[in-house]
């Protein structure tokens, strides 16, 4: 991808079980790929100490982070391992997220809370962390992963709340920060199989009822999500800034009865 070369690149919830491909770390490999350097960051070290070592097998240049994303100092010790390791940092994709489930009236207030602080303040963290170093090396790219839940809930009020909170955040970084030549872009996921989709026990029944629900009447993956994140942080979207890009094969053109 045009203009990615040698670009330092973080990505956050780069780990995921086993070897399978969730979000992050078909970010981190694409990412490799296209010639960054790539710090893989995770709660879980051996998640993204995976994801490294797949990267190495292939020839990328990557290391992994250990951090917990809702902790700002966390933040600032990965930024400054980037610097350390690679001298700056060019770009950032923020994929931390977390589910919930019920109402206004029904959600359990802590919950509610943990929802914001991993899915919210994990990218106003790593983001806050990692700006002032792009501003330093003349400018960068960052993309936040929303969700398609922001756009048409379905009783997932927590998620879809902090999620519509990610897609109006990436407008106000977007406007903060274009004048210091950093963009800042959102992918809206619709639904994707990935390791944690299926680690939370999803029946095959319902994986065949979500692929019938796009349009194009096809599985999306943490590489298709990946692949358009990929377009935004790299040059081929340098006229880009402040956007939410929809990644859902078309589920939100349809009404809920279909």
């Amino acid at each position: 991808m045009k203009g990615l070369a040698d670009k330092v690149a973080i990505v956050s919830g780069a780990g995921a079980r086993g070897d399978g491909i969730g979000n992050g770390r078909a970010a981190a490999l694409l990412l490799a790929e296209a010639g960054c350097q790539v710090i893989a960051v995770d709660r879980d070290i051996a998640l993204a100490e995976r994801t490294v070592e797949m990267i190495r097998e292939t020839g990328g240049v990557a290391e992994a982070a250990q951090a917990n994303v809702t902790t700002l100092s966390d933040c600032e010790a990965v930024v400054a391992y980037a610097c350390k390791k690679y001298g700056g940092v060019d770009l950032l994709d923020n994929n931390v997220g977390i589910g919930s489930t019920g109402t206004v009236v029904t959600e359990d207030l802590d919950r509610w809370e943990t929802v914001m602080r991993v899915n919210v303040d994990s990218m106003v963290n790593m983001s806050r962390a990692a700006i002032p170093e792009m501003v330093r090396r003349g400018g960068g790219a960052i993309v936040n992963v929303s969700s398609i839940s922001a756009l048409r809930p379905r009783g997932l009020t927590a998620y879809s709340t902090s999620k519509g909170a990610v897609m109006a955040l990436t407008r106000a970084m977007a406007v903060d920060h274009g004048g210091e030549g950093i963009r800042v872009n959102c992918v809206a996921p619709g639904p994707v199989f990935t390791p944690m989709v299926e680690g939370d026990g999803m029946s095959e029944e319902r994986r065949a009822s979500r692929k019938a629900a796009t349009l194009l009447k096809v599985e999306g993956t943490g590489w298709d999500v990946e692949n358009a994140v990929m377009f935004l942080l790299s040059d081929a979207a340098r006229y880009v800034t402040g956007q939410v890009l929809v990644v859902d094969g078309g589920v939100t053109l349809q009404g809920p009865s279909r």
